[in-house]
């Protein structure tokens, strides 16, 4: 018996389209993640890109259990001695609401070249439209 592995050129992407509207924040997260790694797939190889492309609409609608909107907090740094930023879950959602989901999933991906190329595959958009109607991106329900 042999074991199968998936080649790059042989994987089929599909596009799914999701609506983030009345979400939880980290169980979408998760689902997304999982669909961006290909882990739904019979066909899965974790050093192969094998998953699909996600296009989540309403981005700005998401929500948050408990008082993490206030509490919740995000940092980065500038790269200078003591240049460390934070923000809040409700500035951050309220300025760049792509971001908190961004940051999310991204935290659930790989790390490396290959967690780079699964992200990519992730669209988000804070109101109802997106540019990707001629991918035809089907109704997804996570």
């Amino acid at each position: 018996m042999n074991t199968y592995t998936a080649k790059a050129s042989e994987v089929r992407h599909g596009w799914y389209l999701v609506d983030a509207q009345g979400k939880v924040l980290g169980r979408l997260a998760t689902r997304i993640a999982q669909r961006l790694r290909g882990k739904h797939r019979p066909e899965y190889t974790p050093h192969v890109d094998t998953g699909d492309y996600i296009v989540v609409v309403n981005a700005d609608k998401l929500r948050v259990t408990g008082k993490k909107a206030q509490q919740k907090m995000y940092y980065r740094h500038t790269g200078y001695p003591g240049g460390i930023r934070a923000t809040s879950f409700e500035v951050l959602h309220a300025k760049h609401p792509h971001r908190v989901l961004q940051k999310a999933v991204k935290g659930m991906l790989p790390k490396g070249p290959l967690g780079n190329a699964m992200l990519k595959k992730l669209k988000i958009y804070a109101g109802e439209g997106h540019p990707h109607d001629a991918q035809r991106p089907e109704a997804l329900e996570l």
